[in-house]
């Protein structure tokens, strides 16, 4: 799984007073903070565009889809933190702020979207190079789910246990935000400041939400609360964002030990007088919410339902699939991957029971004993995993990222809830490329470790995602998937890579690990059967438990529909290209080359990329 935040917030104006906060906050730390005056009334889009040069009207499809990237970076400061997409003054004051959470940004950001629209046009109908046409579908793609999403966005709990703005403020402060210079440490303390209105914005949305009957099942708010109290039991001295500063700040080249100690008591303050109470407030509405939910989990239950389950299928796979046909291909290959595995665990000598009581078993066997603790252990493990994955990498694929990539533990905040993950490095080469492992315990799935590795590392996400991001032939604005082209292309890729791991026989003599990769391949196929099941055919929480699912990624799916769909869907859709053009070239395909075109290409929708993989099958020279 990637993060991502296609859905998060855009850009939208600062509160007033909120740089004379920032000097009051840094004067008090000792930081220098160099701003040109500002008025009363301005904000930060004024910052931004001050420092942004006037452009004329643009005369080519590279110039105007930059110009539209850079645009709709600007709505985003987490989107222009992570990405990195500008320098100097411009960067610099999109990293002091957090995008706000209002209705506002996001007319602002459909306005933008129609203008894309009806310019993109222009350019459709004239010469365009291959590469450039790939481009222009992507961005008609993208700019039209922005339209066709935004009737639903309320449909999504702004307080949800796994991408809600309560944890997603701390792990992009704690995480994402850049720490390597004391300037860093100023825009920090900036945006610390706006965490409460972000949450209070949130609260607005929820609100109005749930007065329209867009309430979350009761089990959502309970794991939300469960997060929201857990915040607030630290004191600001203790807080995550306080923590997170002084560990990340301990080696930044220039900040006098007395400037950071001040920096932290800034951060301390903030937190005790700001962004506690923000917190309790949110803890004060998830309790009043919590009568006025129930058990049912499906989006079927509520306003438009069916209607927004539908949009969500479309914009996670990329495709026109209903509901019917993908329960329906669910079911399917859950009977094609259990005869695989029956046949493994009947050459272990397991052949007593079904499929998935033979795999409680073996997985209960080999479990880690409690002590001495087996998380150092494990994430050592699988690093060492990765490594082995690298190595095999070599004979399949040319391209491969220079960027490296290492495996951490998931922050305790969202341990609990998240699923394994991946973030992209840091253009600049700030960060690596980062494959998150959460390990919460008491039970570790030993079987499906290597497996993991493939997915979220080598060959899977860090390939794909870092080397979209080096390709030089790309497009700043597609290195840098400022226009996401869905989750079919990018999970269906790393689904891909652990069933390419499978066939090219890198488990051969290691059959517990081919039996995890089968049933990670088992878990995704399950996901279709469940994720249609809770949302269309009306299929309770423990229903989807029963069919083989955990509580926790029943959960993920219950608050993100369709996303589960992603995955099979896009790799069965890779395979198949990859069939059709091995069946079209014969002798002349080449795998590796397929490979480079893939992740060349970047993200893109599955549409999309079938074009690309036609042409280049007809491009090939004759034989």
């Amino acid at each position: 799984m990637t993060s991502d935040d296609s859905r998060a917030g855009l850009r939208g104006p600062h509160a007033s007073g909120r740089w004379p906060a920032l000097r009051r906050a840094c004067a008090a730390a000792g930081l220098a903070l160099s701003l040109a005056p500002l008025g009363h009334a301005a904000d930060a889009q004024a910052v931004v565009a001050a420092a942004t040069p006037a452009a004329a009207p643009a005369s080519t499809f590279d110039d105007w889809s930059e110009r539209l990237a850079a645009d709709w970076v600007r709505q985003s400061a987490e989107m222009a933190t992570r990405t990195q997409y500008f320098s100097g003054d411009g960067q610099a004051a999109l990293e002091r702020q957090l995008t706000p959470q209002t209705p506002e940004r996001r007319q602002r950001q459909q306005a933008l979207a129609r203008e894309g629209l009806a310019q993109l046009g222009r350019f459709e109908g004239g010469t365009l190079t291959p590469a450039q046409r790939t481009g222009a579908r992507l961005l008609r793609w993208s700019l039209q789910r922005t339209l066709d999403d935004e009737p639903f966005v309320d449909h999504y709990f702004a307080f949800s246990q796994t991408g809600g703005v309560h944890v997603r403020l701390v792990s992009f402060l704690t995480e994402g935000h850049p720490l390597r210079s004391a300037a860093d440490v100023a825009a920090y303390l900036e945006r610390l400041t706006q965490v409460d209105q972000r949450l209070d914005e949130a609260l607005a949305r929820a609100r109005a939400a749930a007065d329209r009957g867009l309430l979350p099942p009761r089990f959502i708010v309970e794991r939300a609360l469960g997060q929201v109290r857990a915040l607030q039991a630290a004191p600001g001295s203790r807080s995550e964002f306080v923590a997170a500063l002084a560990r990340r700040s301990e080696r930044i080249t220039g900040l006098g030990a007395a400037e950071r100690q001040k920096a932290l008591a800034a951060a301390e303050a903030t937190v005790t007088q700001r962004v506690l109470p923000a917190y309790a407030r949110v803890a004060a509405f998830l309790e009043s919410l919590l009568p006025r939910t129930g058990l049912d989990a499906g989006f079927w239950r509520l306003p438009a339902g069916p209607a927004a389950y539908a949009q969500a299928l479309a914009a996670h796979t990329t495709t026109s699939m209903g509901a019917d046909e993908i329960h329906a291909l669910g079911l399917r290959e859950v009977a094609r991957i259990e005869g695989d595995m029956d046949r493994v665990l009947k050459g272990l000598g397991r052949s007593e029971g079904t499929v998935r009581e033979r795999m409680l078993a073996l997985r209960n066997e080999l479990m880690p004993p409690a002590e001495p603790d087996p998380r150092p252990a494990l994430l050592a493990r699988y690093a060492a995993a990765v490594r082995d994955a690298e190595r095999r990498a070599q004979a399949l694929f040319n391209l491969q990222p220079r960027a490296p990539v290492e495996v951490r533990r998931v922050p305790a905040l969202t341990e609990r809830t998240s699923s394994a993950y991946y973030t992209t490095p840091a253009p600049d080469g700030s960060q690596p490329g980062v494959f998150w492992m959460p390990l919460p315990g008491p039970t570790f799935n030993v079987l499906g470790l290597r497996s993991l590795a493939v997915h979220e590392a080598v060959p899977g996400h860090h390939f794909q995602l870092a080397l979209q991001q080096e390709t030089a032939s790309l497009p700043r604005w597609r290195q840098r998937r400022i226009f996401g082209g869905g989750s079919a292309h990018s999970e269906g890729w790393a689904l891909y890579a652990e069933r390419l791991a499978i066939d090219e026989g890198w488990y051969e003599g290691d059959p517990h690990s081919l039996l995890g990769a089968l049933d990670s391949q088992l878990l995704r196929a399950r996901r279709l059967v469940v994720d249609t099941g809770l949302h269309a055919l009306r299929w309770t929480r423990e229903q989807a438990i029963a069919y083989g699912i955990g509580a926790q990624e029943v959960e993920r799916y219950i608050v993100n529909p369709g996303q589960a769909c992603a995955y099979m869907v896009g790799m069965l859709r890779i395979l198949a290209l990859r069939d059709e053009a091995r069946q079209a070239l014969g002798p002349r395909f080449d795998l590796k080359a397929f490979h480079d075109l893939v992740l060349q290409t970047g993200s893109v929708p599955l549409d999309v990329l079938a074009d690309v993989v036609r042409e280049w099958v007809k491009a090939q020279p004759a034989a």
